[in-house]
């Protein structure tokens, strides 16, 4: 079942997520069709990062933005299980420390981009500075910047032209974003949670705070909207996946990395006579 990805791809200038689904018909026909089709996926994908690492001069990011519990590290653990750990690195940003606080609000991610041939994945990013920051204005107080801009009424326009120019200087220099919002419903969330209450594997990752930031989700909801709207750029798309089904989300994810190495210009390298010869004078060293 092709998986049409523009039914996911933000374009519109204004967004309203409760538009958007957070659950579609599945794109699988049973769990063995659904580990069929993602394996497939998987070694595919295995196959792409090879070429992208013995090419040398793309580098590709994966930005994952999501409510709590709407499935990043799950994503990341079975869509990115295949690929070469030596061409591959993960991260996870939490709350900034004092280090991070002392710079503008892309430094510390700045320096997690993956170099050329390398895939790096961001499990939240600078994304959350103008999401998790916008819903509560005293995380924004507490962050040490000038007075002018903490009361600069266009803080939040300014740093999604700081994120667009950021991530339009990068794609210039072969770096290729994609954007991943993983949209889950309220009500999902909620059943996860407790599931995560109830599992003793799994009891470790709930917390209180989880629970708390459920009171602020309609202010989520908006600025994920507005963040979303106002980043999702030709040369780094946002992709709005329903993340209510763990399975239809991580087949999405996965065409969604598919579809963009697919459309790079990504090749072995080609020998010239010169290496050529070279090998073959090896070759009869290696037989004597």
């Amino acid at each position: 079942m092709k998986i049409k990805l523009k039914d996911f791809r933000a374009r519109d200038a204004r967004i309203d997520l409760a538009e958007w689904p957070t659950r579609v018909g599945p794109h699988y026909k049973s769990k063995q069709d659904y580990e069929r089709i993602l394996d497939d996926h998987r070694s595919r994908l295995t196959e792409a990062q090879a070429r992208l690492y013995a090419h040398g001069r793309y580098a590709v990011l994966v930005i994952f933005q999501g409510m709590d519990a709407a499935g990043k590290d799950g994503a990341i653990k079975h869509v990115m299980s295949g690929l070469n750990p030596l061409g591959c690195r993960a991260y996870a940003f939490k709350q900034p420390n004092d280090e991070e606080l002392q710079h503008d609000f892309l430094w510390r991610t700045t320096r997690r981009l993956p170099q050329r041939g390398h895939i790096g994945i961001f499990n939240r990013s600078y994304y959350e500075e103008v999401l998790v920051v916008r819903v509560h204005p005293e995380v924004l107080r507490a962050e040490p910047l000038p007075q002018d801009v903490l009361s600069d009424g266009k803080i939040w326009r300014h740093r999604f032209t700081s994120i667009n120019h950021h991530e339009k200087h990068l794609h210039r220099n072969g770096t290729r974003i994609v954007k991943i919002f993983l949209h889950i419903s309220r009500d999902e969330q909620a059943r996860r949670l407790l599931q995560r209450m109830d599992d003793p594997q799994r009891n470790w990752k709930f917390s209180m705070a989880d629970v708390q930031e459920r009171t602020y989700w309609s202010d989520y909801q908006r600025a994920y909207a507005d963040c979303i709207a106002q980043t999702s750029t030709k040369f780094a798309p946002w992709y709005i996946v329903p993340a209510d089904d763990k399975k239809n989300a991580r087949l999405i994810v996965s065409q969604v990395l598919l579809e963009t190495l697919a459309g790079l210009d990504i090749t072995y390298p080609k020998l010239d006579a010169a290496r050529r010869r070279e090998l073959q004078s090896i070759r009869k060293e290696l037989t004597k």
